[in-house]
């Protein structure tokens, strides 16, 4: 019969918990990411651990993790299985950020505690390399660590501590001489100095762009919100440069700068040259310019009318609104144009050393000549560290900064 009513499970309370026991699937809920981290981890056991080489330039022959470290390798691929299976929980919880980080650090271990069994003492020549199946066993755990924290969703206070003992615990483990034996800390031990060097040279490059295009691009992010019509050039002409391949763009600067230096001694006499840091260091500003200035456009253009007009209305002039309450409120936006340049610049910089810039991609083309995969994570491993660790601390930055009340109450 029309609206009549559905029938209701008999029998109360009993009934109602038969009714759910039915419905119930036949095996627990599982996390969906879980599982595939799961398979990558367990696929990860059955790939060579170690590549174990005469030399740094030869393959060598690869080692999965139960024969790495002879006895211990059994109950080591056990132990690797209990904690990835911790990543199957579908609800998220501190347990599984612990496994996911024992887990990366213990690979880590395991690594260098194979390296130190394998490579015989006094020779100077064998090589004991990171295989595949590190490499996917170690994005395995860092993957389910990470995807945890995104579910769990910690507070500011406590995603800082966690950043904190990350970055302290991996600059522990390198201290601590753990890892020496394996392949990329003898390349770094045989080029300590040049490493030290190369990477104040990246610093340099990096941070001289950002300071650069902060100095030139907000002032144009300024007038590009104030002026609209003289704006819609500037933006078009630096959407322009941003299309540029980077490699192209490292390379126009080679004969541009080179004449400059040619015709104008002075400029020659500064440090300006087709080759070398200066162009290195030009490519980078143009490229960090777009974001710096539609970053402060856009974040300007985000400020609510009504502060703006409750400042005019307390007396403030023009310039003083922009200061005092326009810029203030726009920082967040601003912010998160620096971090897009920051974590952009620091993987640019790699290419200035194709051209004799410096940096880490001094490493990297040194080991893409000479064949050797240990000279070029040298460069790469650092770079990617430095980038992470930049682009999740001023997320964090530009997180706060959006939480924070509005100066002055304002909307």
């Amino acid at each position: 019969m029309r609206g009549a009513p559905s029938p209701q499970p008999q029998g109360g309370p009993a009934g109602v918990a038969g009714a759910a026991a039915t419905l119930a699937p036949p095996w627990p809920a599982l996390s969906p990411t879980g599982i595939l981290f799961v398979a990558m981890g367990l696929a990860s056991l059955a790939m060579p651990f170690v590549q174990i080489k005469p030399n740094r330039i030869v393959p060598g022959q690869g080692a999965a993790l139960h024969a790495a470290l002879g006895a211990a390798g059994g109950p080591l691929c056990l132990a690797a299985a209990a904690l990835l299976l911790a990543a199957l929980r579908p609800r998220a919880s501190w347990w599984g950020i612990a496994a996911g980080l024992a887990g990366a650090a213990g690979s880590l271990l395991v690594l260098g505690a194979a390296a130190r069994q394998h490579v015989p003492d006094g020779n100077t020549l064998a090589r004991v390399a990171p295989g595949s199946g590190f490499w996917l066993l170690l994005l395995s755990f860092s993957l389910a660590a990470t995807d945890v924290i995104a579910r769990l969703r910690p507070p500011l206070g406590q995603r800082w501590l966690l950043l904190a003992g990350v970055s302290a615990g991996l600059a522990a483990l390198l201290w601590s001489g753990a890892l020496d034996e394996v392949s990329i800390m003898r390349e770094f031990a045989a080029r300590a100095a040049p490493f030290q060097r190369e990477t104040l040279r990246h610093l340099l490059l990096v941070f001289g762009s950002l300071g650069g295009a902060l100095a030139v691009g907000l002032p144009l992010g300024v007038m590009v919100h104030q002026r609209p019509r003289t704006g819609r050039g500037v933006m078009g002409v630096l959407n322009i440069v941003q299309t540029i391949p980077s490699l192209a763009l490292f390379g126009l600067m080679i004969p541009i700068l080179g004449w400059v230096a040619a015709k104008l001694p002075a400029a020659a006499a500064a440090g300006i040259a087709g080759i070398g840091a200066f162009p290195a260091l030009v490519a980078l500003f143009l490229y960090s310019l777009l974001p710096v200035v539609s970053n402060t456009a856009a974040g300007l253009g985000g400020v609510s009318p009504d502060a703006r007009d409750a400042a005019r209305g307390l007396g403030m002039t023009r310039g003083q609104v922009l200061a005092q309450v326009s810029i203030p409120l726009a920082v967040p936006a601003i912010l998160a144009g620096v971090r897009i340049v920051l974590v952009q610049n620091i993987g640019l910089a790699v290419i200035a050393g194709l051209i004799g810039g410096g940096g880490y991609g001094t490493f990297v083309f040194q080991g893409l000549n000479q064949t050797a995969m240990d000279l070029i994570l040298l460069g790469a491993l650092p770079t990617i560290a430095m980038a992470l660790s930049a682009g999740i601390a001023l997320g964090l930055v530009v997180e706060w900064l959006d939480k924070r009340p509005a100066p002055g109450g304002a909307p």
